[in-house]
């Protein structure tokens, strides 16, 4: 470990064999030792997790608000509305799942101390298990019956539900259309089995509910090659869009789900939206708030008092490895892997994150975001207007970051690879961000791997790459860790060098 001088009389020079990537500075460092220099990062990443948490459970329950009034009013003025508040509740969330892949609350349930017992398995998992919640159409491509077929599942009273028609006609064997009651109980039963196509509760079930299948814009089936014949934009020419579910899944040809009187027979998938919808939104809320608990400043006992207060040089250095893995982890093995290449490789809509609403390219740019957030000990907020500005700064954060500590250990050129590589990264997802606002969203761009279309993905995903060995090497020139501590080999079986190599 490179070793800050005390009282303020200079910095050490670096001595590792692997060397620190730059010369030392001959600057007075303000810490007195290495630990207090490491609870400065580590006091930074804690205040951006509550930020950022805080902001995720601000909007989760402005999605609320938006799917009461939807509820309420059942017209095209309050689908549009819960559509736009489900849109700005992913801005802080995507910059929020760098914390995973290390020993924090939305991984790993500090209360139970069970590891993979965090809720963000009910919170974002995916590929959804949508068959089992709503009707599908299933198509000859983008959702065959292996896509969202449902083999296993814990869901009682409801069967495998997928089937070649549309228009409700297997209602009566999934969720909605069943008998079966619609609570938290119920969608705790996500990702139980094996084929993992049965995930029914978190922001993703929510996307369902108000986009529906992204599908031909005559609402028949893509053939995995005409997507850009669907539906790629909605209202604003700076919002991607997929599905199109119509307003009468919300109500009834009387404009109601309900009357003063006896329910409709008709009604009543209708009313059971609404009712999942509920459910789904305050799960939702109540997991995020547990997550931004435990990141909560002086509240004694929960995961962010034991975080940013360690006990010794080797308990802070090993959390300083933990934000390392976050980031390394997250940039390879499953950005530029799970979320992206096994997309890209196989021209496969289902296996884009927000397949249903087309907003896979803010999920790409939002998850890098929260990479560079880390390393520059900075939050600067939140996209309210979807224009791509953070523009809600209430919570932003600017603080003592990962370059800060390399300036003081001395490690400058590596400091100054890390943050050109993130660089190169944001210049490759800022294209595949104007290419989904043109009308062209993730699931146009990967229908041609090769293809000069494709080019933004492809580019995302190998810089994604090569920012994860440089942030690995952090751990490795700091003594802290082995590269493959940082980018576990084993996050995603593709190889991110090759970003058309199939998975």
């Amino acid at each position: 470990m490179v070793k800050l001088h005390t009282l303020g009389a200079g910095l050490l020079s670096c001595t590792l064999v692997a060397g620190c990537g730059g010369s030392s500075s001959s600057s007075s460092s303000e810490f007195e030792n290495d630990l207090d220099a490491l609870r400065m990062v580590l006091s930074t990443n804690a205040d951006i997790a509550f930020a950022v948490y805080s902001d995720a459970v601000d909007t989760a329950q402005a999605l609320k608000t938006a799917l009461t009034t939807l509820a309420n009013d059942q017209d095209a003025a309050a689908l549009e509305a819960a559509k736009q508040a489900w849109l700005v509740a992913r801005e802080p969330y995507g910059q929020s799942e760098v914390y995973r892949f290390r020993n924090s609350p939305i991984d790993d349930d500090p209360d139970t101390a069970d590891a993979e017992d965090g809720p963000e398995g009910s919170l974002n998992a995916w590929p959804l298990g949508e068959a089992l919640i709503d009707y599908v159409q299933a198509t000859t491509s983008d959702f065959t019956d292996d896509q969202v077929g449902v083999s296993d599942h814990q869901v009682t009273g409801v069967t495998n539900p997928i089937t070649a028609a549309f228009a409700n006609a297997n209602m009566a064997d999934n969720i909605i259309g069943s008998t079966v009651t619609i609570d938290d109980a119920l969608l705790d039963t996500s990702a139980s089995a094996d084929d993992e196509h049965d995930v029914i509760s978190g922001y993703h079930a929510i996307e369902f509910l108000l986009w529906g299948q992204d599908l031909n814009s005559t609402g028949a089936e893509t053939s995995g090659s005409d997507r850009n014949l669907a539906v790629k934009t909605h209202d604003a020419a700076n919002r991607a869009m997929g599905g199109e579910r119509p307003l009468s899944d919300f109500n009834t040809t009387n404009g109601v789900c309900t009357t003063a009187g006896a329910v409709a027979a008709d009604a009543t998938p209708c009313m059971r939206r609404h009712e999942y919808l509920t459910v789904a939104v305050d799960k939702l809320i109540a997991e995020l708030e547990f997550v931004r608990d435990h990141w909560a400043a002086g509240t004694a006992g929960n995961y962010r008092d034991t975080f940013e207060n360690p006990a010794d040089l080797a308990a802070a250095e090993a959390s300083f490895l933990e934000i390392l893995t976050g980031m390394g982890t997250m940039s390879e093995g499953e950005l530029a892997g799970e979320r992206m290449q096994i997309s890209l490789s196989a021209n496969s809509q289902e296996d884009e994150h927000s397949c249903f609403s087309d907003n896979t390219h803010r999920d790409i740019w939002l998850n890098a975001e929260g990479v560079a957030n880390m390393f520059n000990g900075e939050y600067a907020g939140y996209d309210s207007t979807l224009d791509g500005t953070d523009d809600n700064t209430a919570r932003a954060v600017s603080g003592f970051g990962i370059d800060d500590y390399l300036a003081e250990v001395g490690a400058d050129e590596l400091s100054s690879n890390v943050t050109n590589a993130l660089t190169e990264t944001e210049t490759n997802y800022t294209a595949l961000d104007a290419a989904a606002r043109a009308g062209m969203p993730v699931d146009v761009l990967v229908q041609d791997a090769a293809g000069a279309d494709a080019a933004p993905m492809r580019d995302t995903i190998v810089s994604l790459n090569a920012q994860s060995t440089l942030i690995a090497q952090i751990a490795v020139d700091l003594e802290l860790g082995s590269a493959d501590e940082v980018v576990d080999p084993d996050a995603s079986e593709c190889d991110t060098t090759d970003p058309t190599a199939e998975c």
